[in-house]
């Protein structure tokens, strides 16, 4: 199982937000592309990047800052945010990305994903962020009358990468991650997931390891990382 440290980027800088709130966010480092390089010396495989702003506004925002990133480490990169359209889709590729999340896109435009997936096949990653069990889009900002399993469904057999699933009442609040609605996700779709959200010690790292065997591949921690409540080369090597 992988172990995915994640870096959300705004205005240029590494930070960790609170429930996807943008006005409470922790800053905790000025150039991202160092943070990365630290991740990867721990033993990182992959790397994930938000681009919150992008998130927000719906196009690109940070996108000098996340080439820096790229060129800094050897492994491959996910990013989400922004992505809207095939034009910032091909750009990212370009860039040196390896996966690329769409995550509002594909309840607004679920036309897109499919044709994305058949251009870059095992490249694209469905990001499904949830709260209440309920699909949440542009952002985190606004939440529409649609559940994980069901939006997994519709990209059943388009030869999507992974879905990460992110519980929003979990990120970024140390609770630990949202182990029953992973399972029940991951066991309704033969498309790889990935935890993210509330991930914050060895022992919430340990509670989702079991799911392997219902097809959870990996898992997202961020803030964990930086507060130092989880060490990333121990986590690695439990999973190994």
């Amino acid at each position: 199982m992988l172990i995915i440290p994640a870096i959300d980027i705004k205005n240029g800088k590494c930070v960790r937000l609170k429930q996807g709130c943008m006005s409470d966010e922790t800053i905790f480092s000025d150039k991202p592309e160092e943070m990365a390089k630290k991740w990867f010396e721990c033993g990182a495989e992959r790397l994930h990047l938000v681009d919150l702003d992008g998130a927000v506004s719906g196009q690109p925002v940070n996108r000098k800052t996340i080439r820096r990133i790229v060129e800094a480490i050897p492994i491959p990169v996910e990013l989400g945010g922004g992505v809207r359209d095939m034009a910032t889709l091909r750009a990212y590729f370009d860039l040196g990305l390896q996966y690329v999340i769409l995550g509002t896109v594909a309840h607004k435009n679920p036309d897109f994903v499919k044709e994305a997936c058949r251009l870059y096949p095992g490249r694209i990653i469905l990001g499904i962020d949830a709260r209440n069990n309920r699909i949440a889009v542009e952002g985190w900002t606004e939440e529409i009358n649609l559940t994980p399993e069901a939006l997994a469904k519709r990209f059943e057999n388009d030869g999507l990468a992974a879905i990460i699933y992110t519980d929003i009442d979990r990120d970024g609040m140390r609770t630990g991650c949202n182990v029953e609605a992973t399972r029940a996700l991951a066991r309704t779709t033969n498309i790889p997931v990935i935890a993210s959200g509330g991930i914050s010690e060895m022992d919430d790292v340990l509670r989702i390891l079991p799911l392997a065997a219902d097809g959870v591949m990996g898992l997202i921690t961020g803030r964990a990382l930086y507060d130092g409540s989880l060490d990333l080369t121990a986590a690695i090597k439990a999973c190994q």
